[in-house]
């Protein structure tokens, strides 16, 4: 089945579609980047969190750094803080791929601005499997705008955001922020993110998964972002 891009529509799998949101398990992820060209680029690190409906598992954690087949330029290591002799006794990533594939399973991805993410782990999929990743995927910068236009009165949404990356709309909504930047601590701060959403999706009358799916998307136009040349706090 294909969607209106013609890109082809993933499904759920071991989901059912009407299970309610507070009920899904959900798996929250943030990489860290070489750069953002998805052609030339390489993941360094990735971290995510596990939640089920609302509640973030903090004693189940995935954090593993990457031995890069590329460079680390000095602009990425400003913005990561992941230095060449971090990871250059690091698996590859074809081993860490493996292993978050076995730490998702066939919960629900997560994340913000997840076509970026959602790029990388594809071109390395493609390289080692043959295929994208299979998992169905939630945008919380999607779920952000889609909330805005209907719940216009919430304390949240009364204020124009600053800007549209993780850290402004965590901010707005009272999400304490750490002001250094690494895979797991954004995977958190986005899990927070959900945490504070799910009651009010609930309250615009998002209930089960196949309708969460709708509203969160992954947003297409992630790429918008990326001529600042400026790849920090997605």
């Amino acid at each position: 089945m294909f969607g209106p891009t013609g890109r082809k529509e993933k499904k759920l799998r071991g989901i059912d579609e009407k299970t309610p949101i507070t009920n899904v398990r959900y798996v929250v992820v943030d990489t860290e980047l070489t750069g953002l060209d998805e052609k030339k680029d390489c993941i360094v690190s990735i971290g995510a969190v596990r939640m089920t409906g609302g509640r973030i598992g903090l004693g189940d954690m995935f954090y593993r750094l990457v031995s890069p087949n590329k460079k680390l330029t000095a602009d990425s290591v400003v913005i990561h803080e992941i230095t060449p002799s971090d990871v250059v006794a690091q698996p590859e990533i074809d081993t860490v791929l493996a292993e978050f594939l076995d730490y998702a399973a066939d919960d629900v991805l997560v994340g913000h601005f997840i076509s970026i993410d959602l790029a990388f782990f594809n071109r390395e999929m493609k390289r080692l499997y043959g295929h994208e990743i299979e998992n169905v995927s939630i945008d919380t910068f999607a779920l952000d705008e889609w909330l805005r236009k209907r719940l216009k009165s919430q304390a949240y949404f009364a204020k124009a955001l600053p800007g549209y990356r993780l850290y402004d709309i965590a901010t707005s909504i009272g999400i304490p922020v750490n002001s250094s930047h690494n895979a797991i601590a954004d995977a958190f701060t986005t899990a927070q993110l959900l945490q504070r959403f799910i009651p009010l999706l609930i309250e615009a009358g998002v209930h089960d998964i196949g309708e969460l799916l709708k509203r969160g998307k992954p947003f297409e136009g992630g790429d918008r972002f990326r001529i600042t040349g400026d790849f920090g706090n997605f």
